[in-house]
């Protein structure tokens, strides 16, 4: 039997999901008229994976849907959450906005986020002051808590942006990690971000009717959209992790295994991060340097699936795997939940080891690559040094 309680959660969680639904699917063909007649396409280079020219700025529709979410749910909060948030939102939503029409350095990028994330660190909310006894740790110092935050958020606004790489990758991934903190919120009976993932899913399930498209409707989100969901993302793993303990009696799992769970739940931006960096590192060039490294890339690329069905494997994967790591952290300690971690990367790492993106195969590529570049230098400098001599 529902109680008067659950029908006032309930009732109000259908509001936000289907207003903010509405409000993105019937506000993105605007969007894209608008980019059309202002001729703002994306325009495909050698690095994309679209062949023709298609309107971006589908994360306009994000920013004013949690606007607007935000000033009716500025009452649902503890510590006035929301108006900690729209100055970071705004700060990133401009910054995404510029790099959509006129390509920023990573540089700015990483500074606007630093920027952004100093507001949601402000608020005593998001201070992480334990771990639980995840290996033995339980306090923390004010100090190590900013740190960690700070870290914890640029790393995971930083991974979303990258995947966004293929058709329906980024917002099919960004559903899944949304469903799973929706239940996660919901049991610890965190109304206001219960409410917030789910309007942020329903701006992303209705966006993803245009990014699946293969009409004239087809949108995509840009940095404009990345950027903010990695944000709304991260302020919900930063608060997942700061929660209190007599919050976390009805979780699923030990809570000594969060750490670990927060982990899983992102498994898949983080992965395809930290493999990419430590390729380009490893190639001695900048972890923000552009390439075609990435799992997605791979599986079109080498497998040659469609972009659907790629970000539906991907997406699957991290369903299925967050699922299995919550059964595992309801009975195994620490230990035994890092030894499933270690071995999934290290599977994974090899799978996609094998197809010709190895660091010897990378490496191979760069100094032929060097070579070209040498010799085309090289034939320039001699004709213009002929065309001299002869004037």
């Amino acid at each position: 039997m529902v109680t008067k309680e659950g029908f006032v959660s309930i009732y109000y969680c259908v509001f936000f999901f289907l207003g903010a639904y509405i409000l993105t699917y019937f506000t993105i063909p605007k969007i894209i008229g608008l980019v059309e007649y202002k001729n703002l396409m994306d325009n495909p280079n050698s690095r994309s994976s679209h062949l023709k020219r298609t309107p971006t700025l589908g994360g306009v529709s994000f920013f004013y849907t949690l606007i607007i979410a935000l000033f009716f749910l500025r009452n649902w909060s503890d510590n006035d959450e929301a108006m900690f948030f729209i100055p970071g939102l705004t700060i990133l939503f401009i910054i995404g906005l510029k790099d959509d029409l006129v390509v920023l350095s990573p540089y700015s990028k990483l500074a606007a986020q630093f920027i952004s994330v100093s507001f949601i660190l402000s608020n005593e909310a998001f201070s992480i002051h334990s771990l639980h006894g995840f290996f033995g740790v339980f306090d923390i110092p004010v100090f190590a808590s900013y740190i960690i935050g700070g870290f914890i958020m640029i790393t995971i606004i930083n991974a979303y942006n990258l995947i966004d790489g293929i058709d329906g990758l980024a917002a099919i991934v960004g559903i899944v990690i949304l469903i799973i903190y929706s239940t996660l919120f919901y049991m610890t009976q965190d109304y206001f971000y219960l409410l917030l993932s789910l309007t942020l899913n329903g701006c992303l399930i209705a966006f993803l009717k245009y990014n699946l498209s293969s009409t004239k409707e087809k949108i995509f989100m840009g940095d404009t959209g990345s950027l903010l969901v990695g944000f709304i993302i991260s302020i919900l793993t930063l608060k997942f992790l700061a929660l209190p303990p007599h919050k976390l009696e009805n979780l699923p799992f030990l809570i000594e295994n969060i750490p670990l769970i927060a982990i899983g739940i992102l498994i898949v931006p983080l992965f395809d991060t930290a493999r990419v960096f430590t390729i380009r590192l490893a190639n001695r060039r900048s972890p923000f340097s552009a390439d075609r490294n990435h799992t997605h890339h791979i599986l079109i690329d080498y497998f040659k699936i469609s972009h659907r069905k790629a970000s539906l494997i991907i997406g699957a994967f991290n369903l299925v795997f967050v699922y299995l790591f919550i059964i595992l952290g309801s009975t195994s300690y620490n230990f035994w939940l890092v030894t499933v971690l270690v071995v999934t990367v290290i599977i994974l790492a090899y799978f996609f080891y094998r197809y010709n993106y190895s660091f010897s195969n990378v490496k191979r590529k760069i100094k032929f690559q060097r070579k070209i570049d040498n010799v085309k230098n090289k034939g320039k400098s001699i004709i213009r040094n002929k065309n001299e001599k002869e004037e």
